[in-house]
């Protein structure tokens, strides 16, 4: 947690870069935006402008979600794009890094599993829209990388569920096994968000206007986030946790939105099991910390049924492929 003296010389430095932008402008103080999971986020106002601040908390290194600079370069790499992200304001190399930009009003609201008043039409005009922001997001231009293959995605979420108690994951390693021994092959790599759905999407009526959360982002197979978006269709695959939200389009549908007219990418199932294994991997990975007392939210003992189906239909996936 960073010290009044840490976060004060924060402000300083996110103030003084701001009042160049706004000459003459009042420049506020620094505040917590609730519900960040990756290094420090702030809002701050220069004027009659808001904006928001990712800082890499002080003391920690900027790695993984707290490299907010590798955060900024996706930003920046989509600025200009059909992919609707927030402007990049300015950015500071210095330690700690940070990075400023734009805030963008509206909602992000996740329709099968956010307690929400929203009408289903709504729901489903927004979840349509944003399958076109996703075959967006994969046709975008990239500085090739390094590009994370489906064994590396799958030996991300292995180490991930294997961290969890076996008690916790039944039936996980049959299904880790069946994964790694169908492996498929790789596909041109893309853009990847890592977490692409609407409750990281800020929607402004029906339109999608910001793609937010960028921390896992990747140069990586776009099947990935293509099989974990259709993953939140059916508030079914979420027992005990999802709503039923009338009209919202079926994977098929979304799918076919997605592709608009283009053919079904080879091996979606095995990405479609993948993904409900990364699900239950990260519900296991909550789950457990909640029980070792290392964040207490009694709301996790809620997720058991939804770790086992995720690991029951991920299995029966598998076993219908060819």
């Amino acid at each position: 947690m960073s010290t009044t003296t840490e976060t004060g010389e924060l402000t300083r430095r996110v103030r003084e870069r701001l009042a160049g932008r706004h000459p003459g402008e009042p420049v506020g103080d620094l505040r917590t935006l609730p519900g960040g999971h990756s290094g420090l986020t702030y809002s701050i106002t220069a004027g009659q402008v808001s904006y928001v601040v990712k800082a890499v908390p002080p003391g920690q290194r900027p790695i993984g979600r707290n490299d907010v600079l590798r955060q900024a370069r996706v930003l920046r790499a989509l600025t200009g794009s059909p992919v609707p992200v927030p402007g990049l304001v300015t950015v500071d190399e210095d330690e700690p890094a940070w990075f400023a930009m734009e805030f963008v009003d509206g909602e992000a609201i996740e329709p099968v599993l956010d307690e929400h008043r929203l009408d289903p039409v709504l729901c489903r005009t927004r979840m349509l829209a944003l399958a076109g922001v996703l075959r967006d997001l994969h046709g975008a231009a990239a500085e090739p990388a390094e590009p994370l293959d489906p064994a590396g995605e799958l030996d991300r979420w292995t180490r991930t569920m294997r961290a969890v108690p076996t008690e916790l994951r039944p039936g996980a390693e049959d299904l880790l096994s069946a994964l790694a021994a169908g492996l498929p092959a790789s596909v041109p790599p893309t853009l990847t968000h890592g977490d692409f759905r609407l409750g990281n999407v800020l929607c402004q009526g029906e339109r999608p206007a910001a793609v937010v959360d960028w921390e896992i982002w990747a140069y990586g197979d776009p099947r990935i986030d293509l099989a974990w978006f259709l993953l939140f269709a059916d508030h079914r695959n979420f027992p005990r946790l999802g709503r039923a939200v009338p009209g919202l389009p079926a994977e098929e549908e979304l799918l076919a939105a997605y592709l608009d007219g283009r053919p079904e990418p080879p091996a979606l199932d095995w990405f479609r099991a993948l993904a409900r294994t990364k699900m239950a991997a990260i519900m296991g990975h909550n789950l457990r910390r909640h029980r070792e007392g290392r964040h207490h939210d009694p709301d996790q003992e809620r997720l058991p049924p939804t770790i086992a189906a995720m690991i029951r239909t991920a299995g029966d996936i598998l076993a219908r492929r060819p």
